[in-house]
């Protein structure tokens, strides 16, 4: 035991709160933004215009899956604009009196970020249209017979609002924003420049093998490369090495549970369910059931990246394996994500 104690330690940055890291891991400009070109240069152009005109920003509506760096984008543009950013959620607002704080505390050029804005109640996105529009709120006075609404003006301010889920938004609501942008997952030669990037902020030694590793099997998704290279750097500071290479990610990923496809084991157990119950598609909610998720974790955490990989699809009768996720489970040689082009990774 003293042996194991004694033996020295790669250096590592001290770490802080995984919160404070999120932060400081965010790139602090648009120039630093990887990927997502059209949206980033999309974005810029907008914001100059605006800059030049001293206008504000026209709203704006990031819409993708989580990950991919809405919230970043969101606070890259404040930043670019040198305007206060103020923070919510759509679960928060309950009620319009609860956006009326909110609204009446901004001043001209302020950004409003309204995360998960799909889920904000119909009498709240209600409330907004006013205010997106016209820059004007009513707030009601008295109750009873002698109720009135008084007229509020506001400040020009933006509206940022972030979702992974678009389809859920009315048509006047989204018609409001000026600026729609939508996300898509990053190829791996963007999630290896974010890696780079982050080892340098870690203050880690990544080699080349073990950032491909990484990178393959990340879902396109930056969020998740990073948490994967943190965990990757965990294993490297208990075992002594002082960099992640090849052996390290290999020990790591069999650790987390992660496969060369990127699956993890709560995906092996939805295929194993579908390969179970074929040939008969499997709903929804059976599928919920079977491996103890809810029906909105499934839609939007796990099923995009087994369709993106084309192991599954959807049909009007539920969902099923593709003859590639069949192959798979059957234990027949199929390509992985790292091997074969698939719809988000770049082309072999």
């Amino acid at each position: 035991m003293a042996e194991e104690q004694s033996t020295p330690r790669a250096s590592f940055q001290q770490l802080n709160h995984p919160e404070e890291w999120d932060s400081k891991l965010r790139p602090q400009s648009l120039e630093e933004f990887v990927g997502q070109h059209r949206v980033v240069d999309n974005l810029r152009i907008a914001l100059q215009a605006a800059r030049i005109r001293s206008e504000t920003v026209d709203h704006v509506l990031l819409s993708g899956l989580p990950g991919l760096g809405k919230t970043t984008l969101c606070h890259l543009i404040a930043m670019e604009m040198g305007a206060h950013l103020t923070v919510t959620s759509g679960p928060a607002l309950g009620r319009p009196a609860d956006l009326a704080g909110i609204l009446t505390g901004l001043e001209r050029g302020d950004i409003l970020f309204v995360d998960e804005v799909h889920r904000l109640p119909a009498p709240v996105e209600e409330y907004l249209y006013a205010a997106m529009e016209d820059f004007v709120i009513d707030v009601p006075v008295d109750q009873g017979m002698g109720a009135r609404s008084v007229r509020l003006p506001l400040p020009p301010f933006t509206m940022v609002a972030a979702t992974t889920r678009e389809g859920m938004l009315s048509a006047p609501f989204r018609g409001r924003f000026g600026i729609c942008e939508k996300l898509i997952p990053y190829p791996r030669d963007d999630l290896a420049r974010i890696l780079d990037r982050t080892a340098g902020l870690l203050k880690v030694k990544l080699d080349e093998a073990a950032r491909s590793m990484v990178a393959d099997r990340a879902r396109g998704t930056p969020r998740i490369a990073n948490r994967l290279l943190r965990r990757l750097r965990d294993v490297a500071q208990v075992r002594g090495s002082k960099e992640v290479d090849a052996a390290v990610a290999e020990e790591g990923m069999e650790r987390l549970g992660i496969d060369a496809w990127g699956l993890e084991e709560t995906d092996r157990q939805l295929l194993g369910l579908l390969y179970r119950g074929r040939p008969r598609p499997l709903g929804l909610k059976t599928l919920a059931a079977g491996i103890g998720e809810s029906e909105d974790a499934i839609e939007e955490v796990y099923e995009p990246h087994l369709l993106r990989l084309e192991l599954i699809r959807k049909t009007p009768r539920g969902r099923e394996l593709t003859l590639r996720g069949e192959q798979l489970l059957a234990g027949k040689a199929v390509a992985s994500a790292a091997e074969q082009g698939t719809l988000w990774s770049a082309s072999p």
